[in-house]
């Protein structure tokens, strides 16, 4: 691993057009409005899940995503708090799912409920974040292994469509709970899940505030073009096999390139940034920072890959939290 990207100068300022369509809000305006009506509406499920822990009260969560379909949460809260508390929703990193509650401790901790949302699909590539939300809808592309391309032919059919809209339903789902206060929810997540927390401050007037680390999904042609690392690889993959593809590809990919919800932001906004990192290369990363729509600080790591400023970062991310 070494320094691959830009110096360091030059990604502070870059900030590269945005490939956006022209119905880029319509088609989100459209879906989120779907899948309202999809779900019905029904109230979350909020149900006591037994832990042994002394300090926190948990539920297991289940409340209508994209389609209607049921996704799955825990909701952590600290035990005795007085009065409803700050929530961090928590959205996972590519592969991963929802894993147990106890390794949710760290916002309870600090006096806040966190709301971990499992990721449709995900959740059987690590051995201690199991999943337990499948992804029931089929898309007809071929694709291959793995998220990127499920459906990449069409915006309509793309596998992030769902997660997003899943992701954005969660900060109504933990709204509603009664030891949730609702006018204080941030979003935060890192890599893919940074991507999921960018998409959600885009889209969800009742977000107060974002921790985005290391994310993935921004600036998807010059991404493909600097890295031969996974997940962006199986869009180059695909590529490579299906060659008539690439105007249908990126025109799909514009409608969820973090860029152009890092500008329909307006919140504050705590970035992290490594600058070896091959799998979210520095240079996509500034580039949604560079557009983020509202006030915003970044850390930088220099001499760290995907895994970013790890535990250093998260307690700089509680005392920005807290300032």
């Amino acid at each position: 691993m070494a320094l691959f990207d830009l110096p360091l100068a030059e990604l502070r300022d870059y900030r590269p057009e945005r490939e956006e369509p022209a119905d880029f809000d319509d088609f989100w305006t459209r879906t989120l409005a779907g899948a309202q009506d999809a779900a019905g509406d029904p109230a979350p499920e909020f149900r006591p899940y037994p832990t042994g822990l002394t300090a926190v009260d948990v539920h297991d969560v289940s409340f209508a995503g994209w389609g209607g379909h049921r996704i799955s949460a825990w909701l952590v809260l600290p035990r005795g708090a007085d009065g409803p508390v700050p929530c961090v929703m928590h959205y996972i990193g590519y592969g991963g799912g929802r894993g147990l509650p106890h390794d949710h401790l760290f916002w309870p901790a600090a006096g806040r409920a966190v709301f971990v949302v499992d990721t449709r699909g995900q959740g059987a590539a690590h051995r201690d974040n199991a999943g337990s939300t499948p992804d029931p809808y089929g898309t007809g592309n071929a694709q291959t292994p793995g998220f990127m391309t499920r459906g990449v032919l069409d915006p309509e059919e793309y596998y992030y469509r769902r997660v997003f809209t899943d992701a954005v339903r969660a900060v109504d789902a933990a709204a509603a709970h009664p030891a949730v206060d609702g006018d204080r929810i941030a979003v935060s997540g890192g890599s893919q899940g940074g991507a999921i927390a960018t998409a959600v401050a885009g889209l969800h007037p009742g977000v107060r505030a974002a921790m985005i680390d290391v994310p993935f999904l921004n600036h998807f042609r010059r991404a493909v073009t600097i890295t031969d690392k996974n997940p962006y690889q199986e869009l180059v993959l695909f590529l490579a096999t299906q060659r008539d593809a690439e105007e249908r590809v990126f025109r799909t990919l514009s409608y969820f390139d973090g860029l152009n919800f890092a500008a329909r932001a307006r919140v504050p906004a705590l970035y992290s940034v490594a600058l070896m990192d091959e799998v979210c290369p520095p240079s996509t990363v500034f580039a949604s920072y560079n557009h983020w729509g509202g006030p915003k600080d970044i850390e930088v790591y220099p001499w760290n890959g995907h895994e970013g400023g790890g535990n250093d970062h998260r307690v700089t991310s509680l005392a920005w939290l807290q300032a």
